[in-house]
């Protein structure tokens, strides 16, 4: 069992307090977005057997078991992070597994350089994720009904949003969705920021259902992006609920802090919210137009009390354990590799004690017993 040191990275859009309260430090005063746990070659995990992608690449099979390995190859397939959002993340959208092979092997092919910032495919891989609420959590996922998103539009009672009113009473609903996203992203640039303008001074002044586009629209002013957002469901999940992204579901998270965990993939097709390279086309190549719940997910306990989220993919599988004080120590012992992550209270797993914001990587079939009072996010592999 390794004790982690993970990298935390300070992207713009993170919090200067969230992670820093969790692991009970200082804050630095810069943004603190997202703690890397596990074996990306981005910014991988430290042990005190070396960086963790060195460690498992030494003898994958002895780290990962040989049932991940044979599944997934000599690699960890998830990613799992602390993301803490003090201001929106760009609105996007995932590939699935087809579409990461063939948009990656075109690049590819073209020789666009895999830093270009134009470059949309930094790998072949999907990227299904998981968002589960550490605290009250804002954001945005999946298509609403056309019909309700038309009266939303409708109720800022600007005239260049009208025709776009219109196109969402069309039918088929698909074909409408479709339609409307390709008009606001191709919108004349002056114009769509004058509409975005007043769109957002008109959202300020209802505030209620339009409270969350006015804070989409003080952060990226003029950005076409903020229309294409009120598309979309708003969510609001407190903390133990999570929301589950597959591929084509267009999404953005808005505040808080959660546990993420997704598939080992860098893919991400950006609809707007961002200064970043928009690619229009190959956007409405991936995105899914149809209405969608957005599906808040709450765990569910198996016999021996682990609370599992139920997802339809195996590249992980993400569950929590919460210890009350003297309760009986659970044997989390896997034929997978695990990473456990501390969130509240002090716990023991195996021989290491862990506090608010500290992991471990577990390997594959290693003997686990957590004990303590506290609670343990368990990031795993289903093979």
């Amino acid at each position: 069992m390794d004790r982690l040191t993970n990298t935390i990275r300070p992207y713009a859009w993170g919090s200067t307090t969230a992670i820093p309260e969790l692991l009970g430090v200082e804050p630095t005063g810069e943004p603190q977005a997202e703690m890397w746990m596990g074996a990306h070659p981005g910014a991988p995990s430290r042990s005190e057997r070396g960086p963790l992608n060195e460690v498992i690449a030494a003898d994958p099979e002895r780290e990962l078991g040989p049932e991940s390995v044979a599944k997934f190859g000599p690699r960890l397939p998830f990613l799992f992070k602390i993301l803490a959002a003090g201001a929106p993340l760009s609105l996007q959208v995932h590939p699935n597994l087809a579409q990461a092979k063939e948009g990656y092997e075109d690049e590819e092919r073209r020789g666009v350089p895999i830093d270009a910032p134009h470059r949309n495919y930094k790998d072949a891989n999907h990227k299904p994720e998981l968002i589960c609420a550490l605290t009250p959590f804002d954001g945005l996922c999946g298509f609403r009904a056309p019909a309700d998103a038309a009266r939303l539009l409708e109720g800022l009672d600007v005239d260049s949003l009208k025709p776009y009113v219109d196109l969402l009473h069309a039918h088929p609903e698909d074909a409408a969705l479709r339609e409307i996203l390709t008009a606001v992203l191709s919108a004349d640039h002056d114009e769509m920021a004058a509409t975005v303008t007043e769109a957002a001074a008109a959202a300020e002044r209802l505030g209620g259902a339009y409270a969350p586009f006015a804070v989409l629209a003080h952060h990226f002013p003029g950005d076409p992006g903020v229309i294409a957002a009120m598309l979309l469901n708003h969510v609001q999940l407190q903390p133990g609920e999570a929301l589950y992204l597959g591929a084509g579901v267009p999404h953005a998270y808005i505040q808080g802090m959660g546990v993420e965990i997704m598939a080992n993939s860098d893919n991400v097709l950006r609809c707007g919210l961002t200064p970043k390279h928009v690619d229009v086309p190959e956007l409405l190549r991936v995105v899914r137009f149809e209405p969608t719940d957005p599906g808040v997910l709450r765990p569910e306990a198996d016999a021996d009390g682990e609370e599992v989220y139920d997802t339809p993919i195996d590249e992980f599988r993400i569950s929590r354990t919460v210890l009350a004080e003297g309760s009986a120590p659970r044997d989390l012992t896997a034929r997978t590799p695990q990473v456990l992550l501390c969130t509240a209270g002090t716990v023991r797993a195996g021989e290491c004690e862990l506090a608010p914001g500290q992991s471990v990587f577990v390997p594959a079939g290693e003997r686990t017993e957590l004990s303590g009072s506290g609670t343990v996010f368990r990031a795993t592999v289903v093979a």
